[in-house]
């Protein structure tokens, strides 16, 4: 009989679903449909194979970390869950880069005292002190980059910001937290178009996943919009280029909203421009990063041109 181990305990599932096994032993799990629907019950797999009904409905990418609707999660071996926002430990990690990458956005590369997971696009949280942190995106890719790599904006008044451009250096030690979210590459279907688009710092997580998805032999299209005011809010601009040069499917594409664009950047907002080059995005991949009001106006109009919400991610900062 199987059993399902939660916080060190150990309980006979017996043909209950992990989410009544649970909650009859006086563990609050949040429920509401109880039917796999509005997966309000979400938890995750630390050990042992879930059955394939339990992440029916998912985004790949939570489906990757092994999250699971406990409602429909009937275990047929031992296995060992955590709620959502567990496993979100602190380790060290030491300073070995700190650059300008723009006249304000810090690149800041870290090496983390233990192997940290993580899959490119995904965040972690830095910590000015035990109870100050502030969540940056990782523009690193595991298989490529011995070191994380994040692009940090300098935000005015901004507590961690200002104390990462005013203090930090090279060799200097800081807590960061494991990895976490869900706005990744997940492999396994290599001809499916990608349109990437991203305002300000919003290109960390999207240089991380064009570079991921390359890596993996994408075939689709990886089309990159990112937009900035003015070019002075631009970075990686050389890299990018360089990446488009070297592969056919990918295209970067710069967007100056305010003023005059030079040769070889748009002219508009960067979801105009995306949406004017891209106005039917059926069976495409969305990928959405940077400010909340273009990511939230994003979702709905990427919609609108076809894309399915399961292949819209989204990342609001």
């Amino acid at each position: 009989m199987a059993k399902v181990i939660y916080g060190g305990q150990s309980y006979e599932c017996g043909e209950s679903s992990v989410l009544d096994c649970l909650t009859a032993q006086g563990v609050a799990v949040p429920s509401s449909c109880r039917s796999g629907i509005c997966q309000t019950c979400l938890m995750r797999s630390i050990d042992g194979s879930l059955p394939e009904k339990a992440q029916a409905g998912l985004k790949p990418t939570l489906a990757a970390q092994n999250y699971f609707m406990a409602c429909s999660c009937y275990p047929e071996t031992d296995i060992e869950v955590v709620m959502p926002e567990a496993g979100l430990g602190k380790l060290a990690a030491r300073v070995v880069s700190v650059e300008y990458l723009g006249t304000d956005i810090l690149g800041i590369k870290l090496n983390p005292a233990s192997p940290l997971e993580y899959k490119a696009g995904q965040f972690i949280n830095l910590f000015k002190d035990e109870a100050t942190a502030r969540c940056y995106s990782l523009a690193s890719v595991p298989s490529l980059n011995e070191l994380l790599f994040l692009n940090v904006r300098k935000v005015p008044g901004g507590m961690v910001s200002n104390w990462l451009f005013e203090n930090l250096r090279a060799g200097d030690n800081v807590a960061i937290s494991e990895a976490s979210g869900d706005c990744f590459y997940v492999p396994g279907n290599p001809e499916q178009n990608i349109l990437l688009i991203a305002t300000g710092t919003g290109l960390a997580p999207l240089y991380g996943i064009v570079r991921d998805a390359l890596l993996n032999g994408h075939q689709g299209k990886l089309s990159l919009y990112h937009g900035s005011y003015d070019v002075s809010g631009f970075y990686l601009v050389d890299e990018l280029k360089k990446l488009a040069q070297m592969h056919d499917n990918f295209s970067y594409v710069p967007c100056v909203s305010d003023g005059v664009a030079p040769a070889g950047y748009a002219q508009g907002m960067v979801l105009d421009a995306a949406l004017a080059d891209n106005p039917d995005l059926a069976r495409w991949r969305v990928f959405l990063c940077g400010n909340p009001n273009m990511v939230n106006a994003a979702k709905q109009q990427t919609f609108f041109a076809g894309a399915s919400m399961r292949d819209i991610f989204a990342d609001p900062f």
